[in-house]
């Protein structure tokens, strides 16, 4: 029955993202926790900047409301708002609301659901240090998938293995900093900007790797985060909380290239699904960000 509600939900609304890019095998989505755009031009982050001269990027990408964990990493991955994929809570477990629609594997649909179902073959792999990601991707639909409890740099050295070892079409890897600093010590503190560094430093080594794999020129990366934060906490809705960044790289990516248009975290789900060439169901609202490529 949950496998018809889906393909209804295709065939009656669903619209083909056909791909635009040629020679790319693999995306890697990185997202780190708590990682406000409003830290750019006060940290070292030399890998990071570098990323956006090779890439195209926005620093006002939009979280949803709440600008709290959960909701909007379920939200980057299921195409949609929290008013239809259910989950409204910084540690949701399960939708707080009815998902409008159920996949196959009783949940909203995510782009695992839709490069599982349309790409029967792809390896599909979820690395992540805090364990509420856990309950926010279908693990049936999941080659791999790895908690490394609140370490980064375990979840760094994690996802190189696994880069190398399956060279995977999909890979999400999740670090859990700097949203510990942010509530520990606090946002705009120095303690916080050298986290973001240790975390340039984090994703040199996956650039690395990705390398070492033999992936680099038939992969695009993106980079983003859930939400950014204020004094020792987030959840609200000042752009300090809801506005992150969003910086993709690879082929057929334009460089130096600065986002204009409106971008919202339920985006980078649609844009992973066009650069697949997935048909998406009409219960998605996330629009691929076409302007950011040639």
């Amino acid at each position: 029955m949950k496998k018809l509600i889906l393909a209804a939900a295709l065939l009656l609304g669903g619209t083909y993202a056909h791909a635009q890019v040629k020679d790319v095998k693999h995306v890697i989505l990185i997202g780190m926790d708590g990682f406000g755009a409003y830290s750019f031009p006060k940290v070292e982050n030399p890998v990071m900047k570098q990323m956006m001269q090779d890439g195209a990027w926005t620093l006002e990408a939009r979280s949803v409301l709440p600008s709290s964990s959960a909701v909007n990493w379920a939200s980057m991955v299921m195409g949609a708002g929290p008013e239809l994929h259910g989950y409204t809570e910084w540690d949701s477990k399960v939708p707080e609301l009815p998902s409008r629609v159920l996949d196959q594997y009783g949940m909203f649909p995510s782009i695992y659901t839709l490069l599982r179902e349309q790409k029967p073959t792809a390896e599909i792999g979820v690395i992540y240090s805090w364990q509420g990601i856990g309950y926010l991707f279908p693990k049936q639909a999941v080659n791999h998938s790895v908690a490394t409890h609140d370490n980064d740099s375990l979840a760094t050295a994690e996802a190189i293995t696994y880069l190398k070892a399956k060279k995977p079409d999909f890979l999400f890897i999740h670090f859990d900093e700097p949203d510990g600093v942010g509530h520990n010590i606090g946002h705009h503190t120095p303690e916080y900007y050298t986290q973001v560094k240790k975390n340039d430093e984090l994703l040199g080594k996956i650039f690395q790797g990705i390398k070492d794999a033999g992936m680099w020129e038939n992969s695009i990366i993106i980079l983003t985060a859930d939400h950014g934060g204020i004094k020792k906490g987030h959840g609200g809705k000042s752009m300090d909380e809801m506005q992150i960044p969003w910086i993709i790289q690879g082929p057929g990516v334009k460089k130096n290239t600065q986002v204009k248009n409106s971008v919202m975290t339920y985006d980078t789900a649609a844009t992973i699904a066009w650069i697949f060439g997935l048909k998406t169901p009409q219960v998605w609202i996330g629009r691929p960000v076409t302007e950011a490529f040639k």
